[in-house]
C-alpha cells in the first residue's frame, strides 16, 4: 500500500491514477476541513482523515502501507500558510510515526534550491523537511524539481489566467530574466514510477528539470504568443512586487499567486540538464512542445 499526502493537488491529481494504472494499491491522507475534497472519480482508492501532526491518525493512516509519497506543502497558501507547522513539524511527525509503523520507504518532492542557510522561507523549509528525511532511518528519495507543468498547473495555467485579466500590461519582478528550469508533469510521474521499481534510487537526491532552461520573461512571451494576447511586460522592483502579492493575498479569497512564488525569481533556479535521461531513460518533454496542450480550453 502507497500512502499519499496532498494527494488532492495537482501532482496528486496526476499520480493517483497513474500509480492506480499500475497496480499499486493507494490511499491518501486528506487533511480535515470544511469543504469537501476533490477525490479522483472513477478509481478505487482508501482515504484516511488527519493532519500531518496527528500522531493516532497518522499510525492509523498507515496500516499496511510500505511506501509514503510525501507531497503536502503549505507555500501555496503564501501568508496564510503554516509552514513551521505543517511542512517541517508536519514531516516530523509523519517519519517519526512511519519508523513506527516500519514503513518501508518514503519519496518527497522538493524544490530546487532547497538550502538550510536560504534567506527565502520555502527553499529553508523544504531543506530541513529534507533533513528529517534523511535522518530517519526510513529509505528516502528526494526529488528537487523545477516549476511543473502540465494541464491545471499552478505554473502556466495561473499565468495565462493573469495575462488574460489584466488590460495591455503585465507586472514581473525586475529580476525576470532569472532561468528557470520547467519539469513536465508526466515526466515527473515517470521518474517517480521508475524510482518505486529501482532500488539504487533509495538514499539518493535527484534534481529534476525539463531539457532546457528558460527565462521567466521568455516563458511569459511563450504563453502570449500562444493565446494571441500580447502585453507589455513591465518590470518594477521586486520590493514593490512583494507589497502586491501581499495585498492580493489579504483581500482575495484565492490569489493568483503567493509571495512564495516570487522567491523562485530570487535567483536562476536550475539543475544538470542530463538527469532524466542519465539516471532514468527519459527524454524530457520542452515546454513549447506542450503549451498548446496545457492552454487550450
Amino acid at each position: 500500500m502507497i500512502l499519499i499526502t496532498g494527494g488532492t493537488g495537482f501532482v496528486g491529481s496526476h499520480l493517483v491514477p497513474y500509480l492506480t494504472d499500475l497496480g499499486y494499491p493507494v490511499r491518501l491522507l486528506i487533511k480535515p476541513s470544511k469543504e469537501s475534497p476533490v477525490l479522483p472519480t472513477g478509481i478505487s482508492v482508501d482515504a484516511a482523515v488527519c493532519s500531518l501532526n496527528d500522531e493516532r491518525g497518522l499510525m492509523a493512516a498507515m496500516k499496511g502501507v510500505t511506501t509514503i509519497i510525501h507531497l503536502a506543502g503549505s507555500e501555496r497558501m503564501g501568508t496564510r500558510a503554516d509552514l513551521t507547522a505543517v511542512d517541517i513539524h508536519g514531516t516530523r511527525t509523519l517519519t517519526a510515526v512511519a519508523s513506527a509503523a516500519k514503513v518501508k520507504r518514503i519519496l518527497f518532492l522538493s524544490t530546487i534550491g532547497a538550502d538550510v542557510n536560504s534567506a527565502f522561507p520555502v527553499l529553508k523549509t523544504k531543506a530541513l523537511a529534507e533533513q528529517t528525511l534523511i535522518r530517519s532511518g526510513i529509505a528516502y528519495t528526494i526529488f528537487r524539481c523545477g516549476p511543473i507543468f502540465g494541464k491545471g498547473d499552478q505554473f502556466i495555467s495561473v499565468f495565462s489566467s493573469i495575462i488574460k485579466s489584466l488590460p495591455g500590461i503585465v507586472l514581473i519582478p525586475a529580476n525576470g530574466h532569472m532561468f528557470l528550469h520547467p519539469l513536465w508533469i508526466e515526466d515527473l510521474m515517470a521518474v517517480i514510477g521508475l524510482s518505486l521499481t529501482i532500488p539504487e534510487t533509495m538514499n539518493s537526491i535527484y534534481c529534476l528539470g525539463g531539457p532546457e532552461f528558460l527565462p521567466f520573461e521568455e516563458i511569459l512571451h511563450m504563453i502570449m504568443q500562444q493565446k494571441g494576447q500580447q502585453r507589455l511586460i513591465i518590470k518594477i522592483p521586486p520590493t514593490i512586487m512583494r507589497m502586491i502579492a501581499l495585498y492580493a493575498e489579504t483581500y482575495m479569497k484565492k490569489p493568483p499567486i503567493s509571495i512564495y512564488w516570487l522567491d523562485t525569481l530570487s535567483a536562476d533556479r536550475t539543475c544538470p540538464l542530463d538527469t532524466l535521461p542519465k539516471k532514468f531513460g527519459i527524454i524530457p518533454a520542452r515546454l513549447s512542445e506542450k503549451l498548446a496542450g496545457i492552454l487550450e480550453k
